[in-house]
């Protein structure tokens, strides 16, 4: 019950939106809850995705989810907080092409979070981010390093994508 699944509807229209972008790469998939954004990203063309999730029932979930796709060895699953996990992915030296954030609602710090997967260099130039939010969280169009690409609203739900402009900013 602590997870909020994309809606059928919201995910499909996600991936309309970036497929043209998925080819190869590693997607980080920060509060996975179900896993189903980043077996999605892996179906149309990521080679590899990393997802994190907190909540033991969520990481059951996923490991469920993603035994059905008969491709298990394309993604790894970790269990504990975002904000600690990607230090760790940092000193792996991991660097990723499509960053899902799809934070609860209330803890929306994507902002924040950005610029921490900044900070540790974890995103490969031209990343894409993909932003799940409700419509409150009013993302900002302009940030620094990033391109603004598109926002798409959904009932509650907004889409906002961004792409990285890369380490030399």
């Amino acid at each position: 019950m602590k997870t909020r699944p994309t809606t059928d509807k919201v995910k499909e229209a996600m991936f309309n939106i970036i497929g043209p972008y998925l080819d190869g790469g590693e997607s980080l998939d920060l509060f996975a809850g179900s896993g189903g954004l980043s077996i999605e990203a892996v179906s149309r063309g990521a080679e590899h995705a990393t997802l994190i999730d907190r909540q033991y029932q969520a990481i059951k979930t996923i490991h469920e989810n993603i035994a059905v796709t008969k491709n298990e060895e394309k993604f790894t699953v970790l269990k504990g907080d975002a904000t600690k996990v990607i230090n760790k992915l940092a000193q792996a030296g991991k660097k990723f092409s499509y960053v899902f954030l799809d934070p609860p609602y209330k803890k929306q710090q994507i902002v924040a979070m950005l610029q921490k997967l900044v900070e540790l260099d974890l995103l490969a130039d031209g990343a894409l981010i993909i932003c799940e939010t409700d419509h409150i969280a009013d993302l900002p169009t302009d940030l620094a390093g990033f391109e603004f690409i598109k926002r798409a609203t959904y009932g509650i739900t907004e889409l906002t994508f961004y792409r990285y402009e890369g380490s030399e900013l």
